[in-house]
């Protein structure tokens, strides 16, 4: 049941040298810096998104995920969330507007797997950049590198997944697209969405908890997949797997490092949910598969390298 959730809105990102970091998510990336603040932090965006910012960067000693952020419909729909948040059990803590430039108010809690996330139900209508709301051109030019569309979902790595579940789906009004499961049954991966998109979070089994797997953006076709390809190779940055297919979601993909080892991902295409669909199912035997289609192997890195 939708609960007011209408999408993933942003995500504050840890990188060891701000610099650097910009050079990657512009250049490389080709997302669109928007912004900075006076605790130094980066603000930016992808060129088809319509609100000022969708990645905040901030410089620390260790990488990883602030927190992410999800958007809703409105402040009233912001109030009863926080309700159902506290009846849940969750702590709630509140942020002021424009804490985070030109974004309104913000309420934040941990999940059960241990990441930090928020809602939000305002921040500044920029429109798509460079091509405007009115007789829009196809695009817009000047774009950089893999002229990344939208930042498009995270995946997390911690434990607790069946409360995590509940509180994604029972409080925040998302619903289970995708999933992985044991021989006993049980759910060791969980891929939520909001919309028709084949997640908008997902979550996998980890002891560890808190951590971040991947960031990942839109990009249109799978030339443009393998075009990444190539500017990952010119840019000498390193490079996790891919380009290849997944079995979840049936995306085509590439995977590889900014410069503080995040792991970040593009990809293009993928299948497409409704609520009313049953969740798609994957056994734990055909792990290999369902990550790598291709290949049909695991890459031990990309099972065990978080931030």
């Amino acid at each position: 049941m939708r609960k007011g959730v209408l999408r993933p809105g942003h995500v504050q990102l840890r990188v060891l040298n701000i610099e650097e970091a910009i050079k990657h998510y512009v250049d490389l990336l080709g997302l669109i810096e928007m912004d900075r603040d006076e605790q130094g932090r980066v603000y930016l965006k992808a060129w088809t998104e319509v609100d000022k910012f969708s990645v905040v960067l901030r410089e620390a000693d260790e990488p990883g995920m602030d927190f992410m952020a999800f958007k809703v419909i409105d402040d009233a729909a912001l109030v009863q969330l926080e309700e159902d948040l506290i009846d849940f059990g969750v702590s709630v803590d509140h942020v002021p507007a424009n804490e985070l430039k030109d974004c309104g108010r913000r309420i934040q809690f941990t999940s059960p797997s241990g990441h930090r996330f928020e809602l939000y139900a305002e921040k500044k209508y920029t429109g798509k950049w460079g091509i405007g709301d009115v007789n829009p051109e196809a695009w817009p030019r000047g774009l950089k590198g893999m002229k990344a569309l939208r930042f498009d979902h995270f995946l997390c790595y911690g434990p607790e997944l069946p409360a995590t579940y509940d509180l994604f789906v029972n409080v925040l009004g998302f619903y289970l697209a995708e999933q992985v499961l044991d021989p006993d049954g049980n759910r060791i991966a969980q891929f939520l969405t909001l919309s028709m998109k084949e997640h908008d979070i997902a979550f996998i089994q980890n002891e560890e908890s808190g951590k971040l797997h991947h960031a990942s953006f839109l990009l249109e076709t799978w030339e443009d997949i393998l075009r990444a390809a190539d500017l990952i190779s010119m840019t000498d940055t390193s490079l996790d797997i891919g380009p290849t297919r997944h079995g979840l979601t049936h995306g085509k993909t590439i995977y590889f490092f900014d410069p503080s080892g995040n792991r970040n991902e593009v990809f293009s295409g993928g299948d497409y949910s409704y609520p009313d669909h049953k969740p798609v199912t994957w056994t734990a035997d055909e792990l290999g598969k369902a990550i790598f289609y291709h290949d049909r192997v695991l890459n031990e890195r990309f099972l065990t390298v978080t931030t």
